[in-house]
């Protein structure tokens, strides 16, 4: 029978010179998206969803996570938590479509009711008709099932097993580097939010986004001004890496008007622009007046939807006047992600080739992608060690 030349695990875990990527199992296995699932995506700080789609006190967002029912809610002091979308009494979904909560989380089966921070708060008839309490329905004990979440750049991050470390700690090198950035994000609108719906597998996404290596093929327009001489790498092993360019051009209106940019920042950010995949699903975008978010949802072991949202640095009163200066961005951006879509679409299928042994990295060019693939590749080979 074909099968590869020897692609491991072992493979990986050596410098990018010698290294091979991940096997084609990781792309194509039902077995292995299943692992993947559990010990490189639950295991870790994965985005599920975006701030901005529960802007107010008591909106909800139910969001199928790999399978997993979960819940984000608008808190009345303004924070965000998120639980598993599952009524402690007969394990009925709660929410079923993005709302805004009147009061209580109110199952739709038996009325019980949660507080829009989890807490258990009425048991309707569960002592018999009239009577609400029982002893043995400890109403302390059974709140929703909170799931560990930080919300960063209006990306709501989970850590669905709960053991991963402090997301200040995971992400703190990366925090730091953007930390002129910590400022306001202002959602752009109908024009600055859009889905697309991709044939690959979802580490793929995280491999094309995070070197320029392709761009003059692949991106020709972009590579028109922003070549590929014009870029450097970002690589933090075991946390993220990507790319920026010293080239950033920002984009003009009919009349020379331009988006605001983010206040003080340093010259570097000029004409620099850095885009950073944070291990493992959320692609980040920073530009000195606009940023991006692309939260890369699992579907299977084959589809991925990336759910991308843009993001401003000026108020909702400045919004009328940019707003075709918004749509062009929007449309430019979603030219360039779409541009990207033949490439996944194609690697998935060469996964299916049993003679590929997981490739090899160019030292000078894949640096950022091989970093992924190690870290990756040590989520799996730790969980075996134990």
């Amino acid at each position: 029978m074909l099968s590869n030349q020897g692609s491991s695990l072992q493979d990986v875990l050596v410098p990018v010179s010698k290294a091979k990527g991940l096997p084609n199992e990781h792309y194509v296995s039902e077995d292995m998206f299943q692992r993947e699932k559990n010990d490189v995506l639950f295991k870790n700080w994965s985005g599920i969803g975006f701030g901005k789609d529960v802007p107010e006190s008591g909106d909800a967002k139910p969001v199928d996570f790999l399978g997993m029912p979960l819940l984000i809610v608008r808190d009345k002091d303004g924070s965000i938590g998120v639980f598993q979308n599952t009524c402690r009494h007969r394990g009925m979904i709660l929410v079923e479509e993005p709302t805004r909560i009147r009061g209580a989380i109110r199952c739709p089966y038996h009325s019980w009711c949660y507080a829009l921070n989890g807490d258990l708060r009425s048991t309707p008839h569960v002592g018999g008709p009239g009577h609400n309490t029982h002893d043995d329905i400890k109403r302390e004990e059974l709140g929703l099932f909170r799931i560990r979440s930080y919300v960063w750049r209006d990306v709501v991050f989970v850590n669905v097993s709960g053991d991963a470390e402090e997301f200040t700690d995971y992400a703190a090198d990366l925090i730091e580097r953007w930390k002129e950035f910590d400022q306001p994000l202002r959602p752009g609108g109908t024009a600055s939010s859009f889905k697309l719906d991709v044939n690959c597998n979802w580490k793929l996404a995280v491999e094309n986004f995070c070197e320029s290596y392709h761009l003059p093929w692949v991106h020709p327009g972009l590579n028109s001004y922003s070549r590929l001489e014009d870029h450097y790498h970002i690589e933090k092993p075991q946390a993220f890496s990507g790319q920026g360019t010293l080239v950033y051009r920002q984009l003009q209106g009919d009349s020379g008007q331009k988006f605001p940019d983010f206040d003080a920042l340093s010259q570097h950010w000029d004409e620099g622009a850095e885009y950073i995949a944070l291990y493992p699903n959320v692609l980040f975008g920073v530009h000195r007046d606009h940023a991006f978010a692309i939260l890369l949802e699992p579907v299977s072991k084959e589809k991925t939807r990336e759910h991308v949202e843009l993001y401003y640095a000026e108020g909702e009163a400045d919004m009328d006047d940019s707003a075709s200066l918004k749509q062009a961005n929007f449309d430019q951006w979603k030219e360039v992600f779409e541009e990207d879509i033949f490439v996944v679409e194609g690697m998935q299928r060469g996964r299916r080739g049993p003679l590929f042994d997981g490739g090899k990295f160019s030292p000078t060019m894949d640096s950022p992608t091989h970093v992924f693939h190690h870290w990756v590749a040590s989520q799996l080979v730790d969980t075996n060690s134990g």
